[in-house]
């Protein structure tokens, strides 16, 4: 693990650090030097380890639970190089999708080869996070939707440290199988209106979830339009498992 800076602003630790090649962010409260709780957020496709809902998301949990929160950027994304194998199947899935092809299929398979690199580099992230010792080995919780969500599933699936998630905006045409394994609390954010993961698609992967308890978050809207009341939700959730 090698630190490329560290910052404070308003209570909030901000550490940019990298794994091998892996770039990722840790915060956490400025006074902080004991074991807490951690959350590992999954960001979104396009998107990266500091995108401004990650961003709001981690500052709430750091200042109103005290809690740890990291980051990693996924392949092709954030701080690193483009990677021309997915940026080619990306390219060639948006063009097909375009041309009226069922999405579904084509991210599924898109994200189950992601989530073959994306899942031991998060354990890997997840090892030396909690080595540190404002973190420790507390117990762990996971957020992420869309492409958060697709690599997310198997992560959670995968990881059993993770006693806790939120995910969602995803499809059981990616997910459905590995869902099956997962028995950890659940809340799953659907949007109604989704033009991107059709609602049977969401729905179908709510319920193969194996978890005694999982809860289903639906609001209209279109596939970003997740409201922000649901932050809210998610800091009381894991409140609950993991506090």
């Amino acid at each position: 693990m090698h630190f490329t800076s560290d910052t404070s602003s308003e209570g909030v630790r901000e550490q940019l650090f990298t794994v091998g090649d892996v770039p990722g962010v840790l915060w956490t409260p400025e006074d902080a030097t004991t074991p807490r709780p951690l959350i590992f957020l999954g960001h979104g496709g396009g998107r990266h380890k500091k995108a401004p809902d990650i961003a709001a998301l981690a500052h709430r949990l750091v200042t109103e639970q005290r809690y740890a929160v990291t980051s990693a950027d996924v392949p092709g994304h954030g701080d690193r190089p483009t990677d021309e194998t997915y940026d080619r199947i990306a390219t060639e899935n948006q063009a097909r999708i375009e041309a009226g092809e069922d999405p579904a299929p084509l991210i599924a398979a898109f994200q189950a080869l992601v989530a073959d690199q994306t899942v031991p580099e998060w354990q890997g992230v997840l090892d030396v996070v909690q080595d540190l010792p404002h973190v420790g080995r507390g117990p762990v919780g996971y957020w992420g939707v869309s492409l958060g969500c697709g690599l997310g599933v198997p992560f959670i699936a995968a990881e059993p440290r993770v006693a806790a998630a939120v995910v969602g905006l995803g499809g059981a045409s990616a997910s459905a199988e590995t869902a099956r394994k997962i028995t950890v609390p659940i809340a799953f954010l659907l949007q109604w209106d989704d033009e991107r993961v059709p609602r049977p698609e969401a729905l179908a992967l709510y319920g193969a979830f194996a978890s005694p308890e999982k809860t289903l978050h639906a609001n209209p809207g279109k596939h970003g339009e997740v409201p922000d009341f649901e932050l809210d939700d998610t800091l009381h959730f894991f409140a609950r498992h993991l506090s």
